[in-house]
């Protein structure tokens, strides 16, 4: 029988070049986690290294890792020895010149559980994605654990409600974003707000219209540009937890790491849903052009 309290622990840590350091320190509160009762265990983006996508730099590949290799059976075992859930972010080397941006979640035994791979690709200053990932070719098809259906996207798919909508539609009943998003250092400061307000306030927004929790992590810290072209990026931070009526559960700092476990209540989506039956009301036979790029 699946908990009604899901215990969930955030993981939004500031990185460096040191990947043997980087992943250290996340098995360390991943264990600290659960000893403190998480159930589930959602790191950020592309966790083990540096934000590698500022520059577009061929060695950079060698980042990626094959699934399964070395690296996930870490992850297994670290889920496997806490009897946790968790979400990782891994830059999957599927094939030579095929790499995606990938996020595996881990079963408490140690198995994989299931993948997504990140479907919206990015490619702006600082943020050359396209570069690097090839779009996933895997549906918006929510992981079944023991916790429930999780309905994991990854960054750059936060903006897009489509992708929200058919986790929802397919019986997720979490939305979870491993995230890697930050300030440009050309921005003003009042971009930089208007910037992060609308990053929290769009996820808030699909919380609010499928009735279910988001859970967001995002990285913190700065990271230089290792081209010298920009002033590199300063991660947010900000990673948050919201309820089904898009109400804040917990928001983390903009400029320090963070470790927090947030209760979600999961009969609150039934209550939500029951009184804001938007599922219900949709208007399916009239969404036809939801398919086109634009209606000239």
């Amino acid at each position: 029988m699946k908990k009604d309290i899901i215990k969930v622990g955030i993981i939004q840590q500031h990185n460096t070049d040191d990947i043997a350091d980087n992943r250290k320190r996340l098995l360390e509160k991943i264990s600290q986690l659960a000893a403190d009762g998480a159930d589930l265990i959602v790191n950020q983006e592309l966790h083990d290294s540096l934000y590698f996508c500022q520059t577009e730099t061929p060695e950079a590949f060698d980042l990626a890792v094959t699934i399964p290799s070395e690296v996930t059976d870490c992850y297994a075992e670290a889920a496997r020895k806490n009897n946790v859930v968790i979400v990782t972010s891994l830059f999957e080397r599927r094939a030579p010149g095929l790499y995606h941006n990938t996020a595996v979640v881990f079963e408490k035994d140690g198995s994989i559980a299931g993948k997504y791979r990140k479907m919206h690709i990015p490619d702006d200053p600082a943020y050359y994605e396209k570069f690097y990932f090839t779009p996933g070719d895997l549906g918006f098809t929510p992981i079944e654990t023991s916790l429930g259906k999780l309905g994991v996207l990854v960054c750059w798919d936060q903006w897009y409600p489509e992708a929200a909508r058919l986790m929802a539609l397919a019986g997720a009943e979490f939305l979870i974003y491993p995230t890697a998003i930050g300030w440009e250092s050309s921005d003003i400061e009042e971009e930089k707000m208007r910037q992060r307000e609308a990053w929290i306030t769009v996820q808030r927004g699909h919380a609010v219209a499928n009735g279910l929790p988001v859970i967001t992590v995002n990285r913190v810290g700065y990271e230089p540009d290792p081209s010298g072209i920009t002033g590199g990026i300063q991660f947010w931070g900000s990673s948050f937890v919201a309820g089904p009526q898009g109400e804040f559960l917990f928001r983390a700092s903009d400029s320090d790491e963070a470790l927090a476990i947030i209760e979600i209540d999961r009969k609150r989506t039934e209550s939500v849903r029951r009184w804001w039956p938007f599922l219900r009301d949709r208007r399916i036979e009239n969404f036809a052009d939801l398919q086109r790029r634009y209606i000239d």
